[in-house]
């Protein structure tokens, strides 16, 4: 795919939906970090069902370490690998009183190094909590970038590389965001929605089907 290619999809995600957010539910930068290791494996919608129950009054790493582990798995019991990530989310809360002053930091090493937080949940924290331009890429992201052609490789790591080098820097911040709700909603698994894609002109996908008319409208956000 050619630069301009990817100019004009990006602009045209960036027109249909200027500022994107994650669809994570989250009152602050520690809520966030908390909110993306449970959705490992996971929907954004049962993460939200799940922490509804205990946000409004676990604010902070000490209050979560107050909670515990036992009664975090209580409310959590509905996600995928629930026992794990409640241990984990503990010992990040503890990580983070002891090492950063109960802050989460600004600082891709020490968030990586949190237990239960890799890469991926890494660039969703600097990106969404602290601007920083950073590519978080997961299931949706992987395969919008190769079924596009957008940024082809064979590794997580890869497509990251490729998308931080060919996305224009004007669209870097909300990059991800665009290509996750492009995956979720219209670029989906298993029948990708090619009718409603407004980026269809632009698309290299060979299974590509069909062709958006004036009368449809985009799918998703």
């Amino acid at each position: 795919m050619n630069a301009e290619k990817r100019y004009r999809i990006f602009a045209t995600l960036a027109k249909a939906n200027p500022d994107p957010k994650t669809e994570l539910e989250y009152g602050n930068p520690f809520q966030l970090v908390i909110a993306v290791l449970l959705s490992a494996q996971a929907t954004d919608k049962s993460v939200n069902a799940a922490t509804r129950k205990f946000f409004p009054f676990v604010k902070t790493p000490a209050d979560l370490v107050q909670l515990g582990e036992a009664q975090l798995s209580e409310h959590i019991k509905t996600i995928g690998l629930f026992r794990n990530k409640a241990k984990n989310a503990i010992a990040a809360a503890r990580q983070l009183i002891e090492r950063h002053g109960g802050e989460v930091p600004h600082d891709r090493a020490a968030l990586e190094a949190l237990p239960g937080v890799g890469r991926k949940t890494a660039n969703v924290v600097l990106n969404e909590a602290f601007g920083e331009p950073t590519l978080a890429v997961d299931t949706h992201v992987f395969r919008v970038a190769n079924r596009m052609k957008l940024a082809p490789g064979k590794t997580v790591d890869e497509v990251e590389r490729k998308l931080l080098k060919f996305t224009p820097p004007e669209f870097l911040k909300s990059a991800h965001h665009w290509l996750i709700l492009h995956g979720r909603y219209v670029c989906t698994a298993r029948s990708p929605k090619c009718n409603q894609c407004n980026v269809f002109d632009d698309c290299e996908y060979a299974g590509r089907t069909g062709r958006r008319t004036k009368d449809d409208a985009p799918a998703g956000r």
